[in-house]
């Protein structure tokens, strides 16, 4: 049984350019956090906006649902990429590197070592009202560092 939900957002002004990532505990929205990085991409602020949300729960002990309209984030645990990722040396299916390791690593061993973190996926501006929160304040952040 889920005991926490978490809604993440990435978002970035131009791709590459000035990026920003948000997450927020259902059902109303708080505690949440944001930041900023540039230049970024919105894959790299989808993952951190995921892994700072965690961080933040690592010392929570209940199960964790992260929903993200990021199919980048969610099809990597729902498919199990990271274990291909692993098994060849952090090189995708195509023999390159994988993008954005410096944020997948501890997400996946994080993800790992909890063992009660789900992820789902919410459609995007869809109305939604935590997903669109979530994406508000990432896109506020991004603003932050144009």
């Amino acid at each position: 049984m889920v005991s926490i939900i978490i809604y993440t957002d990435g978002a970035c002004s131009g791709n590459p350019g000035p990026g920003g990532w948000a997450w927020a505990v259902a059902p109303k929205g708080e505690p949440n956090a944001v930041g900023s990085e540039s230049p970024s991409t919105n894959q790299r602020m989808e993952l951190a906006a995921v892994l700072n949300a965690l961080l933040a729960y690592s010392e929570i002990d209940e199960p964790i649902l992260i929903r993200s309209d990021s199919t980048y984030v969610v099809h990597c645990f729902r498919d199990k990429w990271w274990m291909g990722w692993q098994r060849r040396g952090w090189k995708n299916s195509q023999r390159q590197p994988v993008a954005n390791r410096d944020l997948w690593e501890p997400l996946i061993d994080l993800v790992n070592k909890r063992g009660d973190i789900s992820f789902e996926w919410v459609k995007a501006h869809n109305g939604e009202p935590m997903n669109e929160l979530v994406d508000q304040l990432a896109v506020a952040a991004s603003r932050r560092d144009s």
